[in-house]
């Protein structure tokens, strides 16, 4: 090993312009090689290693990648907690939050405003579990509408908080989204929950996966799919 590695200080964090960041180590054993990358919401540098690999050289892999991750951390949106007079995305659009205290604290739309009532203290936490019922909603119904069309029965549906992962398919037959996706436009959310149905039927990404997936979704899954390359990150900012 090189001698530098051994003698480097080797902390389970890293320092990116001034703030310490975790990083968090997971090894697979089918894993050729480490992996780096950034968390979506920038809580911690993670890298996956393979089995052979020491946690000392995986360690001081981040800490020489310094420079690219802390380029990576000021490229994030920053942490902004929903509040009156701001907004919040649904669906594609960005709604203005109208708080009264006396109103209703179920949130409801009504034109470009998200109304919400109650104590201002828990506004966040309403709006999360208001968010969170809506992506269940809105993707059982995706799922329902793509099973048919794949022939297939529907399947239970529930949500995940993954920071990597847009949605799952279990070898259960049970399919996971992620719940942020309710803040993207229409096409993004049903696009991973058909890439999910299409899974239900070929596990894998053969040719014969990509062509049932063109077969049952009705859009553009390239532009699907780049809109979460560039804006998915953003969908992190709200809620953490």
């Amino acid at each position: 090993m090189i001698d530098w590695i051994r003698r480097a200080p080797l902390e389970p964090e890293i320092d990116l312009g001034g703030r310490a960041v975790p990083i968090v180590l997971k090894r697979l054993h089918n894993a050729r090689r480490m992996t780096l990358r950034l968390a979506p919401d920038g809580t911690e540098v993670r890298i996956t290693l393979p089995a052979w690999a020491e946690a000392r050289e995986a360690i001081a892999f981040a800490h020489a990648r310094t420079e690219w991750l802390a380029g990576q951390l000021a490229k994030l949106p920053r942490r902004a907690a929903p509040e009156p007079g701001g907004s919040l995305r649904y669906r594609g659009q960005e709604l203005q939050l109208a708080w009264e205290a006396t109103a209703p604290r179920s949130p409801a739309i009504i034109g470009t405003e998200l109304r919400i009532g109650g104590p201002q203290s828990g506004i966040e936490t309403r709006l999360r579990r208001w968010l969170e019922a809506e992506a269940l909603r809105l993707a059982e119904a995706d799922m329902r509408e793509y099973c048919a069309a794949a022939k297939l029965d529907p399947v239970p549906i529930g949500l995940t908080r993954a920071q990597r992962r847009w949605g799952s398919c279990s070898d259960q037959s049970r399919i996971r989204i992620n719940w942020r996706l309710v803040q993207a436009p229409d096409h993004v959310r049903r696009s991973v929950v058909a890439h999910e149905v299409a899974h239900l039927v070929h596990f894998d990404h053969s040719p014969s996966f990509h062509a049932l997936l063109a077969r049952i979704f009705e859009g553009d899954i390239a532009l699907a799919d780049r809109w979460l390359k560039d804006h998915g990150r953003g969908l992190y900012v709200a809620f953490g």
